[in-house]
């Protein structure tokens, strides 16, 4: 091990790309394996959970790791891909042991750990060495006080705990992604993963959500309460929310819907009631649509939106009132590269591509596909047919229902820096 610092807390590794030797990319930092043996000995520090490509998650040995500077992990490039199942003698830092309660063997202060600290030892082998606690807040104070102390003056690490919470875990996977805080919550033991979904606000669980497995979406939402499943239901993307609920029992499903706001439930409903595999179940109901009297101005202060996927602001829809989906006619649409080269005050109808030819809802998977492929586009209106907009098809809309069941927890088995 070279050119690395001597003690490195753990929750700074998390999301650290790991490099092979080339300087390729070759995965993500998702967690610390260690091995406990006593409160007054030092855990071995056994390796690193990895993702690799496709949500994999793998184990690298301290081993495999040949430097950790600069925000970077630099292995040695040969990585075994087969799947990370974690071992009963085992223990993972981030997923366990953050939140732990814990109490200081030299005072009588009391607290939750929120980062703990490796480095090695004479012999090479990296170890648990430090603990950062903090107190409960007191009064007035928002935080309490903080401690940084010796592994072997806290008592409380090594047996299990039946109620542990979810704050410092919350806050070390804050700045995730939310693909990446979801892998993070896929992996979670069952009562870790229920304290962070508990404590996750509505917009953020939804967001975490839609980037997970289905059966991990079904079993989160089946095990909240019915009101609290129904606003995080409105708050995920409806064809999201459509999805979701299709995997779920007819009765869970009418209930839900049922305790949804009539707005957001009716979206949902429109998009059940089309054939699965079809362009009017997979479209998003809520492109970017405006009036033909908008301004070039408005069109991009709608697509600066940073809550719109990128294939959603390609394209604005320009329609007759009503604008809400089901619109008036679709008169046609506003690619987002013309937009930027028309003066802000010219009409938005002045940029019109009126020759785009629109889907139906019910078109198949595969002649979504090819109109897409065809058309060289990332989105496509899907139209009734009167010509209303109903809806729009995204590319990754496309890719979520192409893609095989379950292709987040599965991937190609491939070496390190691309060798198959």
């Amino acid at each position: 091990m070279s050119a690395s610092p001597t003690r490195i807390f753990v929750a700074r590794l998390i999301g650290l790309p790991v490099f092979d030797p080339r300087g390729d990319q070759v995965a993500k930092v998702r967690d610390i394996v260690v091995a406990l043996r006593s409160e007054s000995s030092q855990p071995r520090v056994l390796g690193m959970v990895a993702e690799v490509f496709g949500r994999r998650r793998i184990f690298v040995p301290m081993t495999r790791v040949t430097a950790i500077d600069g925000g970077q992990v630099h292995t040695t490039g040969l990585l075994n891909m087969r799947r990370f199942e974690l071992r009963s003698t085992e223990t993972l830092v981030v997923g366990q042991m953050l939140d732990r309660r814990v109490s200081l063997r030299t005072s009588d202060v009391t607290g939750t750990v929120f980062d703990v600290a490796m480095e090695q030892a004479r012999n090479r082998d990296w170890v648990l060495s430090r603990v950062a606690v903090q107190e409960a807040g007191k009064g007035f104070r928002r935080r309490g006080q903080t401690h940084i102390v010796e592994w072997r003056d806290v008592e409380g690490l090594t047996r299990r705990e039946d109620s542990q919470g979810a704050t410092h875990l919350l806050a070390a996977i804050t700045d995730l992604r939310p693909a990446d805080a979801a892998a993070v919550l896929h992996d979670l033991p069952p009562e870790r993963r229920t304290a962070v979904v508990a404590a996750l606000d509505d917009e953020r669980l939804a967001d975490v959500l839609e980037e997970l497995p289905e059966e991990d979406q079904v079993e989160i939402l089946e095990a909240l309460d019915t009101e609290r499943a129904a606003d995080v239901l409105e708050e995920m993307s409806p064809d999201d929310a459509a999805d979701l609920i299709a995997d779920l029992s007819p009765e869970t499903a009418a209930t839900l819907l049922e305790a949804m706001e009539p707005d957001e439930a009716e979206d949902v409903r429109r998009l059940l009631s089309y054939a699965e595999q079809t362009a009017g179940a997979m479209m998003t109901p809520e492109p970017v649509i405006l009036s033909p009297d908008a301004t070039i101005a408005d069109a991009l202060a709608h697509v600066r939106n940073p809550d719109l996927t990128p294939a959603l602001a390609a394209l604005v829809y320009v329609c007759r009132q009503p604008l809400e989906t089901p619109t008036g006619r679709l008169l046609g649409v506003a690619h987002i590269q013309r937009l930027l080269r028309e003066p802000p005050s010219t009409l938005v109808a002045a940029a019109l591509d009126d020759t785009m030819d629109p889907l139906r809802p019910d078109a198949s998977i595969d002649e979504v596909a090819a109109h897409l492929a065809t058309y060289n586009l990332v989105a496509a209106p899907v139209v009734d047919d009167e010509g209303r907009l109903l809806g729009a098809v995204t590319v990754d809309d496309l890719l979520d229902h192409m893609l095989p069941e379950g292709w987040r927890d599965h991937a190609p088995r491939r070496l390190a820096g691309g060798a198959q």
